[in-house]
């Protein structure tokens, strides 16, 4: 897992694909149910997951993720609601989104009463305004920010649809030839909305097979990792 230093009490962590128990292109810390690996398997990701970072798999929340802009207050134990983000003011309450090229965003308030929201943010999610969606939930107050683990510039060629629209949304620069960079993008995003500090890891999903899945590099058949956290 990859840590955050989070500015408050917070604990948020971005998962890598070591340390579970799924094989072959799921191997081993899968933790997509939908996908072809066992669902005991991912089951038992999820846990060692949790328990790592101290938190009660039980209480997990999650959502069906829809590549939408949609955030939802985190309700214990709840993990079919559609949406792509998830927010809570509740100590002890562990959020996780899924990624397989997309980026993970975790947003903190860095003053006041702790927030924490944690975004699926896809090249239709971060057109749609998810991160606006995001910072919305956690305002008023000064933000923090980090960008997960994504598909980079390198490795993301998309359509002329896509790049004229990223364009007309967050200028040429986000755009490299044939390729978008959905990192830069999602710093735009943020900073646009407000929040005060950004920081990105600057780590393609697709680039970094030994620890990380991509459903472009694996044309489809692939695990999920993502970005799981709570208000300590």
């Amino acid at each position: 897992m990859i840590r955050w230093n989070a500015p408050g009490p917070y604990v948020v962590a971005f998962t890598t694909r070591g340390g579970g128990v799924s094989e072959g292109p799921f191997a081993s810390l899968n933790l997509g149910l939908l996908t072809a690996d066992d669902d005991a398997r991912v089951a038992e990701n999820r846990r060692r997951a949790c328990t790592a970072l101290g938190a009660d798999v039980a209480r997990l929340a999650m959502n069906r993720q829809v590549h939408g802009a949609v955030v939802h207050r985190a309700v214990a134990g709840e993990r079919g609601r559609p949406g792509d983000g998830l927010w809570t003011d509740e100590e002890s309450l562990p959020m996780l989104k899924l990624t397989a090229d997309c980026l993970p965003i975790a947003l903190v308030r860095t003053t006041g009463k702790p927030r924490l929201a944690l975004l699926h943010a896809g090249r239709m999610g971060l057109l749609e305004g998810v991160v606006a969606a995001g910072v919305a939930a956690l305002e008023p107050g000064p933000l923090a920010a980090v960008v997960g683990p994504g598909i980079g510039p390198c490795c993301y060629e998309v359509g002329d649809d896509i790049r004229d629209a990223y364009r007309v949304r967050f200028g040429e620069a986000v755009v490299q030839r044939r390729n978008l960079d959905l990192w830069r993008s999602a710093e735009l995003a943020l900073r646009d909305a407000g929040v005060d500090r950004v920081e990105r890891l600057d780590l393609c999903t697709s680039c970094n097979a030994s620890d990380f899945f991509s459903h472009r590099r694996d044309a489809g058949v692939t695990g999920r990792q993502g970005v799981l956290g709570y208000v300590a």
